[in-house]
């Protein structure tokens, strides 16, 4: 029975070698134009998106009034908090539209004019359904926040080829959403997109890429980041007509992180693993600074 059971488990792992090989052949990008990848990503990101646009039209726009278009000025609400919201989300949906085109062996220029402009598109048609709607409003520090995180993305591979610059995000839960959950989300689901004063936006600088020093890992990045806390309303007048007293502040962050995608493998199926977890900024030791509490030390930050 010995030898069954060794020939059962050969043939287990000798399957499970095959497929891991068909998975890498698969998200191998193409050394040249791939007309049926390329047919596949263009069709696939239109079902999609169209699919997302559809769905929050019928869950989030269908029950309010609608109206001519028209924007409002929310630049003030929430220390910008979503704004950077939309500048990280826009940066990383680029990313993504380039690297789906990579895969298919687009040119560079194709690449960069459709491919990390998706963000930048998708995030404008959500602007124009708040546009027409009564209830909201397109925001000209959405629109703006939007393009500079497409920018953020072109401008490095036109000046250096690479993302030594990544946006990064990171959560965690605060007692204020306990008090407001209609707002600030009743589980961690809703909290890590409602609750700003959780959210931490960072900028991750890839330290050797700037220094061309070999002695630093070429996956050693600093990072520096940006929140806020206190808030349980966007703006103080709107908390003061609902009986709350708040004082919201912004908080700075200073910390190391990690680029996954500077990690060496021959592995296509781990590098696209780290390419999706590399928007997420890795807890880490972190020096923190605000108006309230000054400089405070983090053994370890999320």
């Amino acid at each position: 029975m010995t030898w069954i059971r060794g020939l059962f488990f050969a043939l287990v792992f000798s399957n499970l070698g095959q497929a891991q090989s068909n998975i890498n052949n698969f998200l191998k990008p193409s050394d040249s134009i791939n007309v049926l990848r390329k047919k596949t990503v263009y069709v696939g990101e239109s079902v999609v998106f169209g699919a997302a646009l559809i769905g929050l039209n019928q869950l989030w726009y269908k029950d309010y009034p609608k109206s001519n278009f028209h924007f409002i000025n929310d630049n003030n609400q929430w220390l910008q908090m979503d704004k950077v919201g939309h500048f990280y989300s826009t940066y990383h949906l680029g990313r993504v539209g380039v690297e789906m085109l990579a895969w298919s062996g687009a040119s560079k220029k194709e690449q960069l004019i459709y491919g990390s402009t998706l963000g930048f598109g998708f995030l404008t048609i959500i602007e124009v359904f708040d546009g027409f709607s009564q209830e909201w409003g397109a925001s000209s520090g959405d629109v703006i926040a939007n393009a500079t995180g497409t920018a953020l993305y072109v401008s490095q591979e036109l000046l250096w080829k690479e993302q030594r610059i990544t946006t990064k995000f990171s959560f965690h839960q605060t007692q204020f959403a306990s008090q407001r959950p209609e707002t600030l989300g009743s589980s961690l689901n809703e909290q890590i997109l409602k609750d700003y004063n959780g959210q931490t936006y960072w900028l991750s600088f890839n330290i050797q890429s700037f220094t061309k020093d070999n002695f630093v890992p070429k996956w050693l990045n600093l990072a520096i980041g940006y929140g806020g806390e206190g808030m349980f309303y966007g703006k103080k007048e709107e908390a003061i007509a609902n009986g709350v007293i708040q004082n919201p502040y912004r908080q700075f962050y200073l910390s190391f992180d990690v680029d996954l995608t500077k990690i060496s493998t021959k592995s296509h199926f781990l590098k696209t693993l780290f390419s999706v977890i590399n928007t997420i900024k890795i807890p880490a030791p972190t020096l923190q600074y605000d108006d309230f509490n000054g400089v405070k030390a983090h053994f370890i930050y999320f």
